[in-house]
């Protein structure tokens, strides 16, 4: 039995695989365009040759930048007209400045001319800041391009910003704090008037129900000293442990602000 050999399928036809080329295939020269760099006109192909030898802009061998810019081009092969005409006029605007050049130089008596390259000289400078915004500008984030418009119906989201947690160190803390001010404030009594902790709490309720909120240091009274401090401070986590009051803080370390649950 003999052996089938099984050509590789080299393309896809129409349906029909193709196993070998066909022998009227015509493939134009033009069919395959590589472009390595790509200019934007005659200035910008000039600018690149300068800078890939690190010339000096105000100090162009004409020449050699000359004949570097005639083998490019030819190298280019370009077939647009209205391209190539703009090319062909910068490679003869090169050789005019480059047989101006070659002439000899007058004397110093004379009065002095300037130097053939200037005109060129000032358009690349030009050109080169140009270019060099307009590639600042398109690094610039650029809408549809790096951003992108949307709109967003929120009318039926609705936000409540979770208050943090305030940690029984912070409340400690703050009572220091009242005792502190307390002492600075302490005088002799003679007489002690006694202190209920049920009062103290609806004292703070009756407090709260007329405003909003108000701080921790508030709802204590210094004349009262550290016995009227210490059973504010109770009252306090009575209320807080009953759920009557609340102890708000909005972010770490700022004021206790106390409310009506």
């Amino acid at each position: 039995m003999d052996a089938v050999t099984t050509l590789p399928t080299l393309a896809t036809v129409n349906g029909t695989l193709l196993h070998t080329l066909p022998e009227d295939l015509y493939i134009p020269p033009d069919a395959l365009e590589v472009l390595l760099d790509t200019f934007e006109g005659p200035l910008d192909l000039l600018l690149y040759l300068i800078r890939r030898q690190n010339m000096d802009i105000v100090d162009i061998p004409i020449a050699q930048i000359t004949q570097q810019y005639i083998a490019y081009i030819q190298l280019m092969g370009i077939l647009n007209l209205d391209m190539a005409a703009e090319y062909l006029l910068m490679a003869a605007l090169l050789a005019e400045i480059k047989s101006r050049m070659l002439l000899p130089r007058q004397t110093e008596a004379e009065i002095e001319e300037e130097d053939p390259r200037a005109t060129l000289i000032r358009r690349l400078q030009e050109y080169e800041i140009i270019k060099n915004a307009a590639e600042q500008i398109d690094e610039l984030p650029r809408m549809e391009r790096e951003l992108f418009s949307t709109l967003v119906d929120v009318s039926a989201l609705s936000v409540e910003q979770a208050l943090p947690e305030l940690p029984l160190h912070d409340l400690l803390l703050a009572f220091k704090d009242v005792l502190t001010r307390v002492d600075q404030h302490t005088h002799h009594h003679v007489s002690r008037e006694p202190l209920s902790l049920r009062e103290r709490m609806t004292r703070i309720l009756d407090t709260l129900t007329c405003v909003e909120s108000c701080t921790f240091p508030q709802l204590f009274s210094q004349q009262e000293g550290r016995a009227g401090a210490v059973v504010t401070f109770l009252a306090i986590l009575e209320l807080g442990k009953d759920s009557l009051i609340e102890i708000i803080q909005a972010e770490p370390y700022s004021e206790l602000r106390v409310k009506a649950a």
